[in-house]
């Protein structure tokens, strides 16, 4: 075999993001998004009615105004030039017999796209670039990928980069971002704030049906794929570096919606809370981010902030996501070394 014909494939997988910051083009995206049944888990009529009745008749006009909010004039969507800035980097130092490939789950850059760029390579490494598990983000990339895969006539070796939540090189690339902002703002509290996901979604993750969400669960890590145990691990990773004390941070869960149950503390009731208590400098840090989107930038940065402020606090600052530092560059090339030497 050529040193050609032995590339490794190496395929980045984000969550999307609208082409443009307008409402058809969000009303697009929605409907990619939010009709997928590993993100509104009900029955397809039911999900129907609901996406087509309730969520894209009002929701896209909204979205599309926060997303001009971080829009940036040349290059577009955070999320989209954080993860492009990222594979290019990681491209570069892989090198040959390397190819990299970004895909988006929802929109583009397409899954089916870049899975048929990496075509003559021999094996593929697929890390969905999300620290913690969750079906609706890891379960579905992966579930997708397998899919278009698996349709074709020779199917490469393909290895699957697990939840990296725990990863030395993930935690010290947080770490490092980290660092400096906490010590120049100087805060009295630090909130890690982890996207939410409604109760439901962490019980089907419990195979035995009986554990999750029960006193002290995610504390003894009762069950390997639970998302909110995940994001606790993670938290617990970084307060030991960044020199925190007991009571000087909280881990909550923002950006929850509908009427149904979503797992707590949330973050915007501990805003207010923390406010009351006195704190006046709060530093927000979004390790289930691992580049600044719309929930980083727009929600906590801007409408955090404002609703911190307008409950007596004094400055809320954002702590940027890993996008495409170095220290990230080197821990997913890292990442991907590793898991190619497995296969």
């Amino acid at each position: 075999m050529t040193a050609a014909v032995r590339r490794t494939g190496l395929l980045l997988i984000n969550l999307g993001t609208p082409d443009e910051p307008t409402t058809p083009a969000v009303r697009r995206y929605l409907r990619e998004f939010l009709g997928d049944p590993r993100v509104l888990d009900m029955n397809g009529i039911g999900r129907a009615l609901l996406l087509n009745l309730i969520i894209l008749p009002t929701r896209p006009a909204k979205s599309a105004h926060a997303y001009q909010s971080i829009w940036d004039a040349k290059r577009g969507s955070p999320l989209m030039y954080h993860s492009q800035d990222l594979a290019a980097g990681v491209a570069a130092q892989l090198g040959a017999p390397w190819q990299v490939e970004l895909a988006m789950r929802y929109g583009s850059p397409s899954i089916p796209d870049a899975i048929t760029r990496l075509r003559d390579c021999t094996r593929i490494v697929v890390l969905p670039l999300f620290p913690q598990y969750a079906s609706s983000s890891t379960g579905t990339a992966v579930a997708r990928v397998m899919e278009l895969a698996g349709a074709a006539w020779n199917v490469p070796p393909i290895d699957l980069v697990p939840a990296f939540f725990d990863d030395p090189g993930f935690i010290a690339s947080f770490e490092a971002v980290a660092k400096p902002v906490l010590a120049a703002f100087r805060q009295d509290h630090v909130l890690f704030s982890y996207h939410g996901l409604p109760e439901r979604h962490i019980r089907k993750s419990d195979p035995t049906g009986t554990t999750c969400l029960t006193d002290g669960c995610c504390d003894r890590f009762a069950t390997a794929n639970c998302y909110r145990a995940q994001c606790y691990a993670t938290t617990r990773s970084l307060v030991p570096l960044l020199g925190l004390a007991e009571g000087a941070y909280s881990t909550c869960f923002q950006s929850r919606l509908g009427k149904t149950p979503w797992i707590q503390p949330f973050t915007d009731v501990l805003l207010d809370e923390i406010a009351k208590k006195g704190v006046k400098r709060l530093a927000v840090m979004c390790p289930a981010f691992v580049a600044d989107c719309l929930e980083t930038i727009e929600e906590i940065g801007m409408r955090a902030k404002e609703q911190f402020l307008a409950a007596g606090g004094e400055d809320l600052v954002l702590v940027p996501s890993l996008n495409a530092t170095p220290v990230w560059v080197d821990a997913v090339s890292a990442i991907a070394r590793r898991h190619a030497a497995t296969i």
